[in-house]
């Protein structure tokens, strides 16, 4: 037997399997609605890039201006502007302009907690 089809198997329900004790009613009653699950799915997708993961990171550490991003980054000017912009989209990151200065921050803790709770996750394993 492959490695697949042992897989598959481990994650079944044995066909004499009459479910749990759960109160399946429920848990369905509550189950996050379509739209929410899309909009998780979203931030995920958007958390799902090396770059804005470290972008993230930094701006977790200090409110930072662009240039000082492309320090920590090593990254040009442009390509760092291009991901505050799609952070900014995405509700990730805000801005606060002083003179000709733009300085960014995480938009709320909620992102930060993601951030520190999913690296605590992995260093778990």
């Amino acid at each position: 037997m492959d490695n697949v089809t042992e897989k598959l198997i481990q994650d079944a329900c044995d066909e004499a399997c009459s479910g749990t004790a759960a109160d399946i009613s429920s848990v369905k009653a509550k189950l996050v609605d379509d739209s929410d699950a899309s909009e998780i799915a979203d931030l995920f997708k958007t958390l799902g890039d090396p770059t804005r993961v470290k972008m993230i990171h930094a701006l977790s550490q200090s409110e930072l201006c662009v240039h000082d991003l492309t320090q920590v980054l090593d990254m040009g000017q442009s390509a760092v502007s291009h991901q505050l912009r799609f952070l900014r989209n995405n509700r990730i990151v805000k801005r606060r302009k002083v003179g000709k200065t733009v300085f960014y921050s995480l938009d709320d803790s909620h992102v930060e907690q993601i951030f520190v709770q999913t690296l605590e996750h992995l260093k778990h394993h």
